[in-house]
This record gives C-alpha cells, structure tokens and sequence, in this order.
C-alpha cells in the first residue's frame, strides 16, 4: 500500500461519505426504509461515484464493467452485512453510519488495492 494512493482515496471517501449519509438518511428517516435496504441503496449510488473517482484520480484505472461489477458486488455485500447487524442490534442510524465508515474506508481499500483495480504485472 502507498500512502500517497491511501491519501487519494481518503479524499474521494470524504465526498463518498458525504452521498452516502445524505442518501441513508433520506431513504430511513424521511420515507422510512429499514436500515439494511437503506444502507445498500445508498452504496449503491455513492460507490458509482466513488468507483469511477477512484478509478481515474487514484488508481490511474480505465474503468470496466467487470471491474465495476467486482467492486459493487464485493462492497455491497459488506454495505448490506453491516446494515443488517445494526437492523438485528438495533443501532442507531448515526452509529450504522459511523461504523460502515470506517469500515469501508480500511476494507474497500484493501478490496479495490488487491482484486478491483489489480494491475496483471507480467
């Protein structure tokens, strides 16, 4: 891992964050939407944003549909699990928020760093 492409996705994660609290909000306290759903609706439209930011700002990565079906599937998957723990525990919002936060800033680093955005070196 480089910290100068850990920093860059730090940044595109701030704005990333941003869409994903607004979207997770809107959708649970405003039309009522369980966590869970909540949760992976909102991925679903911040990861889009941050899959083609990431691909071009910090990967350097011409985006593909494989590679955005890769990416999607394997966070999504984490965005829903996270969701429904807090649906099972019921957690605040604000702390699913939190923990999927940090959660996904460590882990879909690592996911994007080793299998999205993997460079085949021969």
């Amino acid at each position: 891992m480089t910290w100068h492409r850990f920093a860059r996705y730090g940044l595109v994660g701030i704005g990333n964050t941003l869409v994903h609290w607004l979207v997770f909000l809107g959708l649970h306290l405003m039309l009522g939407l369980r966590q869970a759903s909540s949760n992976l609706l909102a991925f679903a439209v911040a990861a889009t944003l941050s899959y083609y930011a990431n691909a071009h700002y910090t990967f350097a990565v011409r985006p593909s549909g494989p590679r955005y079906l890769l990416f999607m599937l394997g966070m999504g998957a984490l965005s829903l699990a996270l969701g429904a723990m807090a649906d099972w525990a019921r957690l605040s919002p604000w702390l699913t928020l939190l923990a999927f936060s940090a959660v996904s800033l460590v882990a879909g680093y690592c996911y994007s760093h080793t299998v999205v955005f993997r460079r085949n070196t021969p």
